[in-house]
C-alpha cells in the first residue's frame, strides 16, 4: 500500500506529499527514543510529534510516512523538511487507535 492509498482510508490529507512511498508495516508511538529503536524501513509511523525531529527520526530510520492524528495542526516547517527528505506526512482527524486498526485491517502489520 502506498502512502496516498493509506492517506485516502484515514480520510487525511498529504502535507507532504511523497503519497507513492510504499508502506511495509506500521507502528503507533509517541517516545521518539522508542520509535527510533524500532521503526523499520518504510514504516507508516503514527504520532503526535509534529517537530523537526520527529522528521530526521524518520528520515534516519527510512520510513515510508509519519501520520499525525486527531486533526493535530501541521508543523509548516516540519511538512516541508519531510517532503524535501522524502517522507510523506499525513494529517488526519482519526484518532492513533482507529488509524491502527484501519491500518490492520487494511494487511499493515508491526
Amino acid at each position: 500500500m502506498t502512502a496516498g492509498e493509506l492517506s485516502r482510508r484515514i480520510g487525511g490529507t498529504l502535507i507532504a506529499a511523497n503519497a507513492e512511498n510504499e508502506i511495509s508495516c506500521g507502528m503507533v508511538c509517541d517516545m521518539l527514543s522508542y520509535a527510533m529503536a524500532h521503526a523499520k524501513a518504510s514504516c507508516a509511523w503514527v504520532t503526535v510529534q509534529t517537530h523537526m525531529t520527529a522528521v530526521a527520526i524518520a528520515t534516519q530510520c527510512s520510513m515510508a510516512c509519519i501520520i499525525w492524528p486527531d486533526g493535530i495542526a501541521a508543523d509548516m516547517l516540519s511538512a516541508q523538511r519531510a517532503e524535501h527528505e522524502g517522507i510523506a506526512i499525513i494529517c488526519s482527524p482519526l484518532s492513533a487507535y482507529e488509524i491502527a486498526g484501519i491500518m490492520h485491517e487494511a494487511g499493515i502489520q508491526a
